[in-house]
């Protein structure tokens, strides 16, 4: 275990600590020295007045994006699961929406949804659905919710993929079974498909949480976390504090409350973990 405890270590564990010391120093943007100030910087962003939209913007951002990615991955990978022509190159392109990286996802959803001659608006208009183009990114109300949807988009296919492998390992002959006492197809579903999956849905779910918490570059290019602040995550917050406004010990501060924030999740995983362990 000693090379990965060592890569480990060099590559996270020694970013992580710094960060949590940089948390309670002020940092000069041109020398780089650090001047301990305990918990000025704390202090700074508990008194942000937008410190409270930060937390409710993230919550709103991870909560739903992970929650549609789930529901939306479960349905595709029961469908992808039965047999139809075509199947493997389908299970395949699928996933080019995860391949893709995100700076060009962000691209190319800009340009779909650009009010003057994005493919979007022209079809709503062309449908009859709206009499004037709607400013997705541009539009307090809206510019979240349509960040939620691009990140739904490619954030499906990875629990449609990891769902799809522990379907495919659950047993046939315990299915036949249910049916055979009587259990209908959700009845299957419910009491062996479902409780077979769960501990895949629960290891994606909690990297998911994780990973979209600390998204920042779909954010970044297409909104820059506005209009105003409509859009600004706890983890936009800390970039912009860091590297526009060149405050590292606040832009610090923010990461190591998100960190701390994230940790309760792990628990959680590990609370439902073990009590599933000890359940059999």
């Amino acid at each position: 275990m000693a090379p990965a405890v060592i890569l480990i270590g060099v590559f996270a564990g020694y970013p992580l600590i710094r960060s949590i010391y940089m948390a309670f120093t002020k940092v000069s943007p041109f020398t780089g020295t650090m001047d301990f100030v305990g918990f000025t910087n704390f202090q700074k962003v508990f008194t942000d007045p937008d410190f409270s939209g930060y937390l409710g913007r993230t919550a709103f951002w991870v909560l739903g994006c992970v929650a549609l990615q789930l529901v939306g991955g479960l349905i595709l990978a029961l469908l992808v699961n039965t047999r139809f022509p075509l199947r493997g190159v389908y299970r395949g392109l699928m996933m080019v929406p995860w391949a893709t990286p995100s700076v060009l996802v962000a691209l190319m959803w800009k340009w779909l949804l650009d009010p003057n001659d994005g493919i979007v608006n022209k079809l709503l208009l062309a449908g009859g659905l709206v009499d004037r183009p709607v400013e997705f990114l541009s539009n307090p109300s809206t510019a979240l919710p349509t960040l939620i949807v691009v990140d739904v988009w490619q954030g499906i296919p990875l629990f449609a993929v990891m769902i799809l492998a522990a379907l495919q390992s659950v047993s046939g002959d315990l299915k036949e079974a249910a049916a055979t006492d009587g259990c209908g197809p959700v009845g299957v579903f419910r009491h062996v498909v479902l409780p077979a999956i769960l501990p895949t849905i629960l290891i994606t779910a909690l990297l998911r949480i994780i990973w979209t918490a600390n998204y920042v570059d779909l954010i970044f290019i297409l909104t820059g976390g506005g209009p105003g602040v409509s859009s600004t995550t706890l983890a936009l917050q800390s970039y912009l504090t860091a590297y526009k406004s060149t405050d590292f010990g606040q832009g610090a501060a923010y990461s190591v409350l998100q960190a701390a924030l994230l940790v309760v999740f792990v628990v959680m995983y590990l609370v439902l973990t073990s009590k599933n362990e000890e359940k059999k």
